[in-house]
C-alpha cells in the first residue's frame, strides 16, 4: 500500500490539472479494490489543515471540487480536465497559485482576512504569503534560513508543467559508461551529448513561452531556467535509476536474464500520467538488457496507458515493460505471483512506503513488510530525509529485518520540496535515502551485510539503538 508522504495531496491534483487545457481521450471506470488501507491522502489533507485551518477546503474550492470524494475521483483518473473549471492557461497557473495563498505567520487564509486582496508575496522568494508588514517582520528570523531555497522551490513548481506538454525530459542515448561508473548526477549528465543545446531548446519552446505568459510573475533568467529544468530532469529520472541503484546494490544483472521489479505501494505520484516510455532510461543504463518489467502495485495506482496486466513470462528483449495493479501487495502476491499470473520478482522498491508515519500506516503495511521479509526478496525502500531513515530502520530492525545497508541515494531527486502548509522548513527532496533489506535478521550469515563492493556501498545490520540514534556512520 502507499505510505503517508510525497508531494502534498493537493500538488498532486495540481498535477492533473497542469495537463487540463490538453484534450485527453475519455477515462474508462475504474473498479475500485474491495481491500484498502489506510486513506493516505485524507491523512494528508487532515495534516494540512491541522498547520493552515482551512487550507484543504481552498484546495478543493479552487480545483472544482466539492468533497474528498470528488478529489479520489480526480486521483484515480475518473474526472477529466475541464471538470477542474479550467478553460485558459492563466487560469491553471492563477488557481494552482492560489493554493499557496496563506499567512506563513498566522497562518491565516484570504477570507479569514478585512480585504481577502492585502495578502502579499515575498519579493525574494515569490513563494510565501503574509497578511501584513508586522507578520512579514515577525517570520522574517525563520523565512530568511530557507528564502533562497524555495524561490528555487516557485521556479520548479511552475516549470514542473513542461513534464506534462512532453518538453521535459529531454532525449538521452545509450550511456557512454558502465552503470558502476557512474556515481551520481554529474556523472550522468556529463554523458549527454549537445546538452546545452538540448537546453536551449526547451527554453525557446512553445510551453515555455505559453508558461510565462500565463504564470503572473516575471520570466526568470535563462540561467535560472536551464538549472530548474536540469533539476526536473533529475526528479523525472530519479525513480528508474533508482531501480537501477538496487540491482547493481544486490548484484543482479540484466544482461543476464530478463528481470521483474514490482514497486510496492505506487500511487498516484507515480502512476498519474504516466506514459509506457517513462522508465525507459533504464534501457540506457544497461544497454544489451534481457527486458526489463517495472510493475506498479497499489491501492491508488491511477488509470492510464501502463494499467495492464503484468507479464507471465518474461518481459520482451531490451525493452523497459510497465504494468500495473491496483490493490494490496500481499493480495497481489497471493492472487498473481503464487498463480504465476505474474512473475516472481528479482527486486522489490518502494519509494517513500511512509509506514514510520503513523501506527495506522504501519498497519497496513505490515502483511506487506512481513511478506518481503519471509520470501527473502530483495528490497529497497528510499525516504526523504534523515528523520525518516531513522524512524523507518527502528521499525524494520524492530520487525527483525536483515538490513543490507542504509545510505544517501547518488540518484535523488535535486529538486526541493517545501511542506506544503509549512514552508518555513528544510525542503526535503525525493529519494534522498535508501535502506536495503534482504529476509529475516536470524538467516543472515556472517558477512552477509556487504552490498557489492564494486559500488563502494556496504552498511552493516544496526541495533534498535543504534537506527534511533545516530545514523550518520551508516552513510555512504
Amino acid at each position: 500500500m502507499a505510505g503517508g508522504r510525497r508531494r502534498g495531496g493537493a500538488t498532486t491534483a495540481q498535477q492533473n490539472a497542469g495537463a487540463a487545457p490538453k484534450t485527453g481521450r475519455p477515462k474508462k471506470p475504474v473498479e475500485e479494490p474491495a481491500a484498502r488501507g489506510p486513506d493516505v491522502d485524507s491523512l494528508g489533507f487532515q495534516a494540512m489543515d491541522r498547520n493552515v485551518p482551512g487550507l484543504s477546503h481552498v484546495i478543493l474550492q479552487k480545483l472544482n471540487m466539492k468533497s474528498y470524494e470528488d478529489y479520489k475521483s480526480a486521483m484515480d483518473g475518473r474526472k477529466s480536465g475541464s471538470d477542474f473549471g479550467i478553460r485558459t492557461y492563466f487560469d491553471m497557473f492563477q488557481k494552482m497559485e492560489d493554493t499557496f495563498k496563506f499567512c506563513a505567520e498566522c497562518k491565516k487564509l484570504p477570507d479569514a482576512l478585512p480585504d481577502p486582496k492585502s495578502l502579499r508575496r515575498c519579493k525574494r522568494c515569490q513563494n510565501v504569503y503574509y497578511c501584513g508588514v508586522a507578520c512579514q517582520r515577525a517570520n522574517w528570523p525563520l523565512h530568511k534560513k530557507f528564502c533562497k531555497k524555495l524561490k528555487l522551490v516557485a521556479l520548479d513548481r511552475l516549470v514542473e508543467w513542461l513534464i506534462f506538454t512532453g518538453d521535459i525530459p529531454f532525449p538521452t542515448e545509450s550511456w557512454t559508461k558502465p552503470a558502476r561508473a557512474v556515481e551520481g548526477w554529474e556523472d550522468w549528465f556529463s554523458m549527454q551529448g549537445q546538452l546545452e543545446e538540448k537546453l536551449s531548446t526547451i527554453l525557446a519552446g512553445r510551453y515555455m513561452t505559453l508558461l510565462w505568459a500565463n504564470a503572473g510573475k516575471p520570466r526568470p533568467e535563462d540561467t535560472e531556467l536551464r538549472e530548474s529544468v536540469r533539476r526536473l530532469v533529475t526528479d523525472f529520472h530519479s525513480r528508474p535509476l533508482t531501480i537501477g541503484l538496487g540491482l547493481r546494490l544486490f548484484g543482479i544483472d540484466p544482461l543476464a536474464k530478463a528481470l521483474t521489479v514490482h514497486v510496492v505501494g505506487a500511487s498516484h505520484v507515480e502512476t498519474l500520467n504516466t506514459r509506457l516510455t517513462d522508465y525507459d532510461e533504464l534501457m540506457k543504463m544497461f544497454p544489451g538488457h534481457w527486458g526489463i518489467e517495472v510493475v506498479m502495485v497499489g491501492v491508488d495506482v491511477v488509470d492510464g496507458p501502463i494499467m495492464r496486466p503484468p507479464l507471465a513470462m518474461p518481459a520482451p528483449r531490451g525493452r523497459v515493460y510497465l504494468s500495473s495493479y491496483k490493490g494490496l501487495y500481499h493480495d497481489f502476491w497471493e492472487s498473481h505471483v503464487e498463480t504465476k499470473l505474474a512473475a516472481r520478482p528479482d527486486l522489490v522498491v518502494g519509494f517513500h512506503p511512509g509506514f514510520h508515519a503513523c501506527p495506522d500506516l504501519l498497519a497496513g503495511w505490515l502483511p506487506t513488510l512481513l511478506l518481503l521479509r519471509d520470501y527473502r526478496l530483495p528490497v529497497l525502500f528510499t525516504v526523504y530525509s534523515e528523520q525518516e531513515l531513522k524512524s523507518s530502520l527502528q521499525i524494520l530492525v524492530e520487525l527483525e529485518t536483515h538490513i543490507m545497508g542504509f545510505a544517501a541515494n547518488p540518484f535523488a531527486s535535486l529538486r526541493p520540496e517545501q511542506v506544503y502548509s509549512s514552508p518555513n522548513k528544510a525542503p526535503v527532496y525525493c529519494s534522498s535515502y535508501y535502506i536495503a533489506l534482504l529476509g529475516p535478521a536470524a538467516e543472515a550469515m556472517p558477512g552477509a551485510g556487504e552490498l557489492e563492493d564494486d559500488d563502494g556501498w556496504q552498511g552493516e545490520e544496526p541495533s534498535a539503538a543504534g537506527a534511533a540514534g545516530d545514523i550518520s556512520p551508516g552513510l555512504g
